[in-house]
């Protein structure tokens, strides 16, 4: 969708047009490729609702407190939602201790979650990892979290980097949450691992050919589902809009995007 979007926008976009920031979806990549335009994004602004959702998702797959909610708008009372969680003493993996990951570890710390992260390198600054959480390798945090919550960017590298096999690494009974994005995990092994109960429970926000969602999400009852919430409030879409006003004017005045991603600043159409 993101690439015929794209394809789209090359026969109407102006060639004069070097530069974009949009609240939308699209193929970075694409948008460098084929239209030769930089593109920005707006981190900053969705850190704490994204985080916020996060941990909506984190707790309530933890209690599948979905389970009880619904049975009791059908007038059955509880159900038969069974026994949660306590997140008290559970080891929490942050998949990227990035701007979100580390908003979450602060939402987190409070439940007395015992938290540890993996980025491609250790965070040295502190003001970045403000629970000082505990790196570990990636093999280390999918075996020994009870919780793995997910904050990468979708790329080459991360695409898919959850599947079949890093599922089989993880503790029977894990909890997964994902809002960054979905095809950065194999929808297909998380249905399985939910099936063969591997993983208790997740809670998703995002998924992999949006806004299509797996029928084995969609029919288990262990999976807490929003639709690609995460940024959808007042106060957020206001500092987004912001900051995208804010990219426009300096692109502009100067020639050079305020948060250029990362594959713009990597190439050579991101003026220095």
């Amino acid at each position: 969708m993101a690439l015929a979007m794209t394809r789209s926008m090359r026969k109407r976009v102006p060639t004069e047009v070097t530069h974009t920031c949009l609240l939308a979806n699209l193929s970075v990549n694409d948008c460098l490729d084929l239209l030769g335009i930089s593109v920005s994004n707006t981190p900053g602004a969705v850190d704490a609702s994204t985080a916020n959702t996060a941990i909506y998702l984190l707790l309530g797959a933890l209690r599948r407190a979905h389970l009880p909610a619904t049975a009791l708008r059908e007038g059955k009372w509880r159900g038969s939602m069974g026994l949660g969680h306590d997140p008290e003493g559970k080891v929490l993996g942050i998949l990227g201790l990035g701007g979100i990951g580390s908003a979450l570890a602060l939402r987190a710390a409070p439940f007395d979650f015992r938290l540890q992260y993996h980025n491609r390198n250790p965070i040295n600054d502190p003001s970045k990892n403000p629970t000082n959480a505990k790196y570990v390798s990636f093999e280390e945090l999918l075996q020994t979290s009870d919780v793995i919550s997910i904050h990468l960017p979708l790329s080459d590298a991360t695409r898919g980097i959850i599947g079949a096999k890093e599922f089989s690494m993880m503790k029977d009974g894990v909890v997964i949450v994902n809002t960054a994005r979905g095809a950065i995990m194999d929808e297909s092994a998380l249905v399985d691992a939910l099936d063969q109960g591997k993983v208790f429970a997740a809670g998703l926000d995002v998924y992999e050919n949006e806004p299509e969602v797996h029928p084995g999400l969609i029919r288990n009852d262990n999976v807490l589902l929003l639709p690609h919430v995460g940024t959808a409030t007042v106060e957020t879409q206001y500092k987004m809009e912001v900051l995208v006003i804010e990219n426009v004017k300096s692109a502009v005045e100067s020639g050079h995007l305020i948060t250029p991603v990362i594959e713009t600043r990597q190439s050579q159409l991101c003026k220095r």
